[in-house]
């Protein structure tokens, strides 16, 4: 298993100013500054490809570059900004990384390996502001937006985790925060991750996951770029739906799915809707019918998630016999349905898992 170094970000041990990272800097920041270091703008596409492409987590792994302009990154520059408290990895493969950021704050991103899929799950945000009762991730509120250099971080140390022959496949922003609420820092980051001297991944293989506001899904829609959307519905009811995500009383489920309508017909791309099934609470019967009707005449995908239980919340995983019930409801109304393996459930893979329970696990050495 590859372990990132823990990079110092200060000149000195404990004075001195901070490094800039460099992922926070765009392609073009980047030509500036060499211009001014006396160095040629084309360096700043090199120094992209082995950050992206050859996985260097040092300068001096540049080995293309001129010894003086290695020496010029390592006064002004650190790679990584943060480092890894705790890894953990399941059975089935799924690694889970606890990223501690340079000034304290946590956050989680998870490698998934499905087939040839390997796919990232990553933060937008220390904590969540959304308030979704069954969540780990918004039970301590939310402390700031990451910076895309933040996002593309947890990028890069995912892909660390692969071996040389292995390669990134799909991004979804579906862990801690909610993405639309850190649309500037989000967006950036997939500029980096979607180019092709970035991390090169297709905009269809990239999927942002939202609670649903309309404003930000708009822009998101006026952005032009065909990313996938999933929209975490939950409940099929506003009556419903606002005691499970409390943001709901101050939107509405018809406006989200409005919004999310405006999103398919300017993208194009089809719709995902999220639905965690929580025991007892939204996967009755009823449930399912409601969920149906508001979904008939939509061209989407609904995702249905079995509870992954928290510890210390009341919420519990439905039986088999309602998930079954659930599933042939939705698949005789019409709707295209995927019930979603759960996966690393054994090192607390659901987001805001392994930051609250980080006591119990040993950081991966």
């Amino acid at each position: 298993m590859v372990s990132l170094p823990l990079v110092t970000t200060t000149d000195s041990e404990s004075t001195g100013p901070r490094k800039n990272h460099l992922l926070n800097w765009s392609l073009d920041q980047l030509k500036d500054w060499l211009q001014e270091q006396g160095q040629k703008p084309f360096r700043a596409k090199q120094i992209r490809r082995w950050l992206f492409s050859g996985r260097a987590t040092s300068f001096e792994e540049m080995t293309d570059l001129p010894a003086k302009l290695r020496a010029q990154l390592e006064e002004h520059f650190a790679i990584f900004n943060a480092t890894e408290a705790v890894v953990s990895k399941s059975k089935d493969g799924t690694e889970k990384i606890l990223v501690r950021l340079a000034d304290g704050g946590e956050v989680e991103c998870v490698l998934l390996r499905d087939g040839p899929r390997r796919s990232i799950c990553v933060s937008s945000q220390v904590g969540c502001a959304m308030g979704c009762v069954f969540c780990a991730s918004g039970l301590d509120g939310v402390d700031r937006n990451l910076t895309g250099g933040e996002i593309l971080e947890q990028m890069l140390r995912l892909q660390q985790r692969l071996p040389a022959d292995e390669r990134l496949s799909h991004i979804v922003m579906m862990g801690m925060g909610e993405p639309l609420a850190n649309l500037p820092g989000v967006l950036s980051a997939l500029d980096v991750a979607r180019s092709e001297d970035g991390l090169g991944i297709s905009p269809r293989r990239i999927t942002i996951s939202t609670v649903g506001l309309p404003p930000a899904i708009d822009k998101l829609a006026a952005a032009g770029i065909p990313y996938n959307l999933a929209v975490s519905l939950h409940a099929p009811n506003d009556e419903l739906r606002s005691e499970l995500v409390p943001v709901n009383r101050k939107i509405g489920i018809e406006p989200v799915l409005q919004a999310a309508d405006r999103y398919f017909h300017a993208s194009g791309r089809r719709l995902t809707f999220e639905y965690v099934l929580l025991g007892g609470i939204n996967d009755g019967d009823e449930h399912a019918r409601q969920l149906s009707q508001i979904l008939r005449g939509r061209s989407v995908m609904m995702n249905v998630i079995p509870y992954n239980p928290v510890a210390g919340l009341p919420y519990r995983t439905p039986s088999g016999a309602a998930i079954a019930r659930f599933r042939a409801i939705l698949e005789s109304a019409g709707v295209n349905v995927n019930f979603r393996q759960r996966k690393g459930d054994e090192i607390n893979a659901a987001c805001g898992q392994l930051r609250r329970n980080r006591g119990e696990l040993k950081a991966t050495k």
